[in-house]
């Protein structure tokens, strides 16, 4: 982002985790996605920072500038192992966006961030999950470089999930 930005990406803090839950369990409702078998579920919903505190893993917050001089967090994302995966790919993990924050460029400036994360760690591929009818995040994910796959991989515990992808790091 410009230095003129309002918005800017950094590491997620302990302070941080409400506001990501609360961004979680506001978000995925409005795609359906709020029963068993979906990342709302997940008990690191609470903790996020602790749990990406973790080896090989990285959530980032996106903050925005309202004006005023106060940066509120307005979304986030992250990378970390693909669980029941091989060790050289990453999952790309509750990457969420309040309204407000969408359509300003900070998805694929998060998903930049993200990728960039993935590949210092070492990994070589990165999978996600998603939903069908999350339409603008799948443009996202294939401007970014995923391909769709027919099949989930690793064990994620995200039966809900229906659209799955994969993205070689090689290339930036």
């Amino acid at each position: 982002m410009s230095p003129a930005s309002p918005i800017r990406i950094r590491p997620i803090e302990a302070r941080d985790d409400a506001a990501i839950a609360t961004i979680i369990r506001t978000v995925m409702p409005e795609f359906g996605a709020c029963g068993s078998g979906f990342a709302i579920n997940d008990p690191e919903v609470d903790w996020m920072h602790r749990a990406y505190a973790e080896p090989r893993s990285a959530y980032f917050v996106v903050e925005r500038d309202h004006g005023d001089g106060q940066w509120v967090v307005e979304g986030g994302g992250g990378v970390a192992p693909l669980a029941g995966g091989d060790a050289g790919t990453c999952e790309l993990r509750k990457m969420y966006f309040l309204p407000s924050l969408r359509g300003l460029g900070a998805g694929a400036a998060l998903m930049a961030r993200c990728l960039e994360a993935a590949r210092g760690f070492g990994f070589a591929r990165c999978y996600l999950e998603t939903l069908t009818g999350m339409d603008a995040a799948m443009r996202l994910y294939e401007r970014s470089g995923f391909r769709r796959i027919d099949h989930a991989m690793g064990d994620t515990g995200h039966g809900g999930c229906n659209t799955f992808y994969l993205r070689e790091l090689g290339d930036a």
